[in-house]
């Protein structure tokens, strides 16, 4: 079962509204999470105590630092002086011990299940070349759904207990809720505990403006994903399946169409996630904002898969700005190496455990780390040449916010993406490296539009309902970037409006989604990662 299948729309979520209206309003959240893990077993089976025992660990860690905590503040009343200072060393030492030990237990599992055989691989393959007489056997290893989402935030909440940012929960169901809670477990967004825990706790009465407006979040999600992403899925399978056939200008039609594909999809899942918590009453965080809109590698990733990119600022980027080695860096560098080579330097120190991380949680491979490094060397590399671009614009007297200047950035920030997408989606380092030297082989601008593309698996249909529905989705973008969309939100829209509004994104599915005869049900992307 996913968001996007009928079991879920016209069985599961409406059962689960059923119940929990008619459960009193205490008691509500318990079948919200009764729901969820009936929803990871439907997906996962026997898996699922993985994501019990992750709460297990996170909910006890959390009240054990709760604790700790308490226990500091009793001691420091009865002391004075020097010896609140031995207090505070004392128990920080005792929290970072069980929080490291609560990270280590749960990281552990997930680097286990989802990077052995990687690592094996590799360890093997040295082991051949220094022809030592061994090798490391692989394990079939399953890997339960969402482990990389909730395990993220199981660290998060843990980490904000340690850092006194929120009280640990007291009810382990609850914890277990909130790592759980079955509209984002396969997909996201990654959340912090006080995006959510005042909304999904309070069991709040159905409403009609939440269905509606859940709906037609719900609604608006599978417009991208059946009408849109399926129908790519066709023509980027083929290509990237059979890359050694292509060059040029369809090498370069598969980045983009793989890129589209990717954004409709995940963004649409988001938006039925986001619909499906609205009904509730729950608000869940966004995860996109116009990403295509940004100028920059750095601001597009301010605007796409938000919450992860929250969740690596957060907890590494900031705490390895303020470590002993970057300190001591910034001490020798005000002295030795000047202001810009500092800043420089002491960027790259907090980025580059971000982007390595970034590259592996997406998987296993190389070419995920590729991906990572890529990110990290352009985002620096921006940084480094930012003084000589501004002193060569005001040279040229072009203000940086000027249409024309607002273009090309956008332009070269397209450029970027569609580039990364294409080793991100390639099945492995040397098949992205050789297709991205394939665009360059004979490219021929002429087979957008002279029917090669054509023998790709799409008809002129296909391509039609593609391209009207990238249009209405970029004008919807429009509209929000500009706060259009949130000033008819504040003029409150008729009911007339919102009924037109649903009806419409359901008959564009059922009437141009990607189904029938030669098309196959797509999983989502994401929850592989």
């Amino acid at each position: 079962m996913a968001y996007h299948t009928l079991l879920y729309g016209f069985a599961f979520l409406p059962l689960c509204l059923v119940l929990y209206q008619l459960t009193p309003q205490k008691h509500r959240w318990k079948v919200l999470l009764a729901f969820s893990w009936l929803f990871f077993y439907m997906i996962s089976r026997k898996l699922l105590i993985y994501l019990i025992g992750a709460s297990i660990i996170t909910h006890y860690t959390g009240v054990r630092l709760e604790l700790l905590r308490t226990e500091e503040e009793r001691e420091k009343e009865s002391a004075a002086g020097k010896k609140k200072k031995e207090i505070r060393l004392r128990y920080q030492k005792k929290g970072r011990q069980i929080l490291a030990l609560g990270i280590l237990l749960l990281l552990g599992v997930l680097v286990y299940l989802k990077y052995y055989n990687f690592f094996v691989r590799n360890i093997s393959n040295v082991l051949d070349l220094s022809v030592l007489p061994f090798t490391l056997p692989e394990k079939k290893l399953l890997l339960p759904v969402g482990i990389s989402f909730y395990s993220l935030e199981a660290v998060g909440y843990m980490a904000d207990v340690y850092w006194g940012k929120i009280r640990a929960e007291e009810s382990l169901g609850k914890t277990a809720l909130f790592l759980g809670f079955f509209p984002q477990i396969m997909e996201g967004p990654i959340c912090r505990f006080t995006d959510t825990s005042d909304t999904l706790y309070a069991g709040k009465s159905l409403e009609w403006d939440n269905l509606s407006e859940g709906y037609i979040r719900i609604f608006w999600g599978l417009f991208k994903k059946l009408i849109i992403a399926d129908r790519l899925a066709v023509l980027v399978n083929q290509i990237f399946d059979n890359y050694m056939e292509y060059s040029g200008a369809v090498v370069a039609a598969g980045a983009v169409a793989y890129t589209v594909q990717l954004y409709m999809e995940f963004s649409g899942c988001m938006d039925i996630v986001v619909g499906s918590g609205r009904v509730f009453g729950i608000r869940l965080p966004e995860n996109f904002r116009q990403p295509f809109c940004a100028r920059s590698a750095s601001e597009f990733w301010r605007r796409w898969h938000i919450s992860l990119g929250v969740w690596f600022k957060t907890y590494i980027f900031y705490p390895v700005s303020v470590s002993g080695l970057v300190k001591k860096w910034n001490q020798f560098g005000r002295k030795h190496a000047g202001k810009y080579l500092t800043r420089l330097v002491t960027s790259a120190l907090a980025l580059f455990p971000v982007w390595l991380c970034n590259g592996l949680w997406h998987g296993a491979r190389w070419s995920y780390i590729f991906y990572g490094m890529y990110y990290f060397t352009l985002i620096l590399a921006g940084m480094a040449v930012e003084p000589v671009r501004d002193r060569f614009l005001g040279v040229l007297h072009i203000h940086p916010d000027s249409f024309g200047w607002r273009n090309v950035q956008r332009i070269k920030t397209w450029i970027i993406i569609f580039t990364g997408e294409l080793f991100f989606r390639a099945d492995g380092l040397r098949a992205g490296l050789h297709m991205f030297r394939s665009i360059f082989d004979g490219f021929d601008i002429r087979k957008f539009w002279d029917g090669t593309l054509l023998g790709l698996g799409l008809g002129r249909a296909d391509f039609a309902a593609v391209i009207v529905g990238c249009i209405v989705v970029a004008v919807i973008g429009s509209m929000n970037e500009n706060g259009i969309i949130t000033r008819i939100r504040k003029a409150r829209a008729s009911e007339t409006a919102k009924w037109c509004v649903m009806y419409g994104l359901l008959f564009a599915v059922l009437f141009f989604a990607a189904y029938g005869d030669g098309y196959q049900a797509v999983d989502l992307i994401y929850a592989g990662f």
